[in-house]
């Protein structure tokens, strides 16, 4: 699916009405990404830092490489049709990295980005005891407009105001500020074990801009619950790091067993058919290109 089709499609999702807001699920890897198309429900894929960062066994820190970051993000766009949101942290640094990363990131085929008010480098939200200092609100405005300026994927802005103690009003002024500079959407993030503070500043949001919301530390509320609660202010939830923390779960359950039982039979019933890995990897495709090209006998014009 082309960019900008992805891009309209993001924004239908994401200001639509329907009883539930749109739902995003994260991926680390092209593979990850097809599962998540695959499952033929989800709205949207996260390209999540923190599951890419996992992926590669390092914090969720700004150390992996923005080259490979934008790679990574590139392949998740090519092997499937869903629109990809790009989780870009803090843009990589101060407004002009971000300006050098949005055409990138539009060019591989994102639909959406986001933008976190975090100073360089990043600490993981949910890190206990982590260093979460925020930058200016006029500093993280110049990185919306450079967004909005340099590119046509929706922004949506991220407030850690919650995240860093700052409380309620200072999250609430810091989200309009990000709005009125012109974020598509604002991301309210919490690590409160209830929903309580999330449902506060939902219901006291002014704007018609959509809220988007991670609920990985409040996993109680239902979707549907979400939106009523909300009173259907919430377009989008993102299932921040699934993905890596089943992969996690699955692989080490499997290891174990193998290593438990002396052998690999009892856990053939537990793990995925070789037939499901080639239909993944589009071997179908390719046979269809090896008929046509290498087993014709003669030209296939």
């Amino acid at each position: 699916m082309a960019g900008r089709v992805r891009i309209e499609a993001l924004r239908a999702k994401l200001n639509a009405t329907g009883g539930r807001p749109a739902i995003a699920m994260a991926a680390h890897n092209p593979l990850s990404a097809k599962l998540v198309a695959d499952a033929a429900g989800f709205d949207a894929i996260w390209a999540s830092g923190f599951e890419l960062s996992a992926s590669y066994a390092v914090p969720d820190a700004s150390i992996v490489s923005p080259s490979v970051h934008l790679e990574m993000t590139r392949a998740m766009c090519e092997v499937q049709d869903l629109p990809v949101i790009a989780d870009l942290d803090t843009g990589f640094g101060n407004a002009i990295n971000l300006a050098y990363a949005v055409p990138r990131y539009e060019a591989a085929g994102v639909a959406g980005i986001v933008i976190e008010d975090k100073t360089f480098p990043k600490d993981s939200s949910l890190r206990i005891d982590g260093r979460q200092s925020l930058v200016t609100v006029a500093e993280f405005q110049g990185k919306i407009a450079a967004a909005k300026d340099l590119g046509s994927m929706l922004v949506i802005a991220r407030t850690e105001a919650l995240i860093a103690g700052l409380g309620q009003e200072e999250a609430l002024k810091r989200a309009q500020a990000y709005a009125e500079a012109g974020a598509d959407a604002i991301l309210i993030h919490s690590k409160q074990k209830t929903p309580d503070e999330i449902l506060d500043f939902c219901r006291a949001w002014p704007y018609q801009v959509p809220l988007v919301i991670v609920p990985t530390s409040y996993p109680q509320l239902s979707f549907e619950e979400i939106y009523r609660l909300t009173n259907g202010k919430v377009g989008l939830v993102i299932c921040g790091n699934h993905s890596i923390r089943a992969t996690v779960a699955s692989l080490k359950r499997t290891y174990g067993q193998i290593l438990q039982d002396g052998g690999i039979a009892s856990v053939e019933r537990d793990i995925a058919p070789v037939a499901d890995v080639f239909a993944l990897q589009g071997d179908a495709s390719m046979r269809e290109l090896e008929r046509k090209y290498l087993l014709s006998g003669g030209n296939p014009w």
